[in-house]
């Protein structure tokens, strides 16, 4: 079994003084996801992404991953994650195999587009806006009526929730609370993306009602993170970071709200924007 955390000797330099000590370091190995499809009679294998992840709630990951990406439109889409046993030593833990159930269409070439036109290289600012609201499925969740203090409150409660930060003091996390600020998911990963992915694959895989739901995130809030909100129909979004110009577009054209540099009691909204 993978874990989220590994031993490792460091020298440490305290005052001039050099001293051999033990550290803990995040966790960070690839995570090929594989693709079973096809109808019963003769299922096939597609080899489609490798993310470099922490080890951990691998499940959630596919799911949020294959929804925000508009490969699956729902939990039923998806029959089973599982991993691979016949691949080599060293990837045993590190391959899954998504099954999909029979009714869901595949095309390959599709799927590639579709990868490209919603990162946030893709061609223009205004195509990426419009290949998101192309794979939306759910309604925008009912935005939420955020207390200040409620809202101020998220990050602390958040990390004291971070069992592998406290441990390593370097992965990102996503969190998703409701509006009195009770904490009902986190994930955390070393890579930011994947830890949002995770927290919207255990909402979809557990049938979690968003709506009126906040998520926060450790980091700055990208087009990418605000894309997998949008397309959740999470309809709130805060990060302790700042988001892209691009993010903000997605947001106000979406009905997202969107708060960024939330840091104590202090903290920007950057969607909708009030009329002067």
């Amino acid at each position: 079994m993978r874990t989220p955390v590994a031993p490792i000797s460091v020298e440490r330099i305290e005052h001039g003084t050099s001293t051999i000590a033990q550290d803990l370091l995040v966790t960070e190995e690839p995570l090929e996801i594989r693709l079973g499809f096809g109808p019963e009679t003769d299922r096939q294998e597609m080899r489609l992404s490798v993310t470099m992840r922490t080890p951990g709630h691998d499940e959630d990951l596919a799911m949020g991953f294959l929804f925000t990406e508009g490969l699956i439109t729902n939990a039923a889409d998806l029959l089973r994650v599982a991993y691979c046993e016949n691949v080599k030593d060293d990837e045993h833990g590190n391959v899954v195999r998504a099954e999909l159930h029979p009714s869901v269409e595949v095309d390959p070439a599709r799927w590639q587009r579709n990868f490209y036109t919603t990162s946030s290289c893709g061609v223009c600012g205004k195509s990426s806006i419009e290949a998101v609201h192309a794979q939306c499925v759910r309604p925008m969740g009912t935005v939420p009526v955020l207390d200040h203090a409620v809202l101020s409150s998220l990050p602390d409660r958040m990390r004291a929730a971070q069992a592998v930060f406290k441990h390593t003091g370097g992965i990102h996390a996503a969190a998703l609370f409701n509006v009195h600020g009770e904490l009902l998911l986190l994930r955390e990963d070393v890579g930011r993306h994947n830890a949002v992915d995770k927290v919207i694959g255990a909402a979809l895989l557990g049938r979690m009602n968003t709506d009126e739901c906040i998520l926060l995130v450790s980091g700055r809030a990208g087009f990418e993170l605000v894309q997998k909100c949008v397309v959740a129909g999470i309809p709130a979004m805060a990060a302790v970071g700042a988001p892209s110009s691009l993010a903000v577009d997605l947001a106000r054209k979406s009905g997202l709200t969107l708060i960024g540099f939330l840091r104590g009691e202090r903290y920007n909204i950057y969607a909708p924007i009030r009329k002067e």
